[in-house]
């Protein structure tokens, strides 16, 4: 079958189309043929070798984040049949094959039946957003109806999906962004304050915008200087959970506001095989909202194919990409 291969860790020109053995089904897996997939930050860095550790060994395929059909069932599957249509983030990673090839063997305890109103390209841009987002704030946050949050970077890839999630079940959201394009989408996408952080620091947003009370949780997803302006804006007793915490901060705030800190790593259940139809169960969850018209995802107007892998990636780390980034089979 046709495939993209990573030759070796690298910049985007170390991809290359080849031929490789079509997966073989195996018992309590499916085959899926595959129909689209989508850019994640955790690809670009397995490509640029930053986060070789967790990726495949080399030539090989990477990409998690899939929807497609599927072509055959396994024994010991029960959940799925054969023309099923479904969604996930199933490989890329140490000893799970990636999805960017015409076939792709999957567990399908990381898979969910498809939207019914989502086309394959919307709906492989979701999984590891959706999963990440609710881990975030349902699994870790404990999202209440009524409560205000904060959700830094609004319209990037898991920043857009956490805002509509926090909407959906019924929270005053307020956003950060970066510009006056990003701030008109923001409220399209429903924010209900909308906050550039170039113009206002989290003492004047708090100031103007919670009464000087702080928000009872804070969605961090970019990390860096954000998580300790994620730690200023919180109010006492709040909640701050980040997605990327890989950095030194100061506790103070934490300390004196007697906040909670939570850290999500989505893939762990993947990489470790542990607890896996957690995100089968969430991406079913996930299905429903999208079916009620609650959820919709925002999709990178560039579109790319498995053979532009590499510019889809550069788009990426360009900065210039809003939403997701989709890359559809065409094989």
């Amino acid at each position: 079958m046709k495939a993209i291969l990573l030759k070796k860790h690298g910049g985007v020109e170390e991809f290359d189309l080849a031929e490789i053995p079509r997966p073989l089904v195996q018992n309590d897996h499916v085959i899926i043929k595959v129909c689209a997939s989508s850019v994640n930050p955790v690809d670009c860095k397995i490509r640029g070798g930053m986060l070789a550790a967790i990726g495949p060994d080399l030539p090989g395929v990477i990409h998690g984040d899939v929807a497609g059909i599927v072509t055959e069932v396994g024994d010991g599957v029960k959940e799925l049949e054969v023309g099923d249509e479904v969604y996930g983030c199933i490989g890329g990673f140490k000893d799970m094959p990636g999805v960017l090839s015409e076939y792709a063997l999957a567990d399908p305890r990381l898979l969910a039946k498809k939207p019914a109103n989502l086309s394959m390209r919307e709906a492989a841009v979701l999984p590891l957003v959706g999963i990440t987002s609710w881990n975030a704030l349902v699994d870790r946050g404990s999202l209440a109806k009524g409560q205000r949050v904060l959700v830094h970077a609004g319209t990037g890839g898991v920043g857009h999906f956490g805002l509509r999630l926090a909407k959906a079940m019924g929270a005053e959201v307020h956003t950060t962004i970066s510009n006056g394009q990003k701030e008109v989408l923001a409220q399209e996408l429903g924010a209900d304050h909308v906050i550039n952080y170039f113009k206002m620091s989290p003492k004047q947003y708090v100031a103007q915008f919670t009464e000087g009370m702080g928000y009872d949780l804070v969605f961090d997803t970019v990390g860096g200087t954000c998580l300790d302006h994620s730690f200023k804006a919180a109010k006492e007793y709040g909640t701050v959970v980040s997605i990327a915490a890989r950095s030194k901060h100061d506790l103070t705030q934490v300390h004196v506001k007697s906040l909670s800190l939570h850290v999500v790593f989505m893939l762990l259940p993947i990489l470790k095989n542990q607890y896996r139809e957690q995100h089968g169960n969430i991406l079913n969850k996930i299905t429903e909202l999208v079916e009620n018209r609650k959820i919709k995802p925002l999709l990178h107007d560039e579109e790319f194919s498995f053979e532009e892998v590499g510019l889809a990636h550069e788009c990426w780390e360009s900065g210039r990409s809003i939403g997701k980034i989709s890359i559809g089979n065409t094989w």
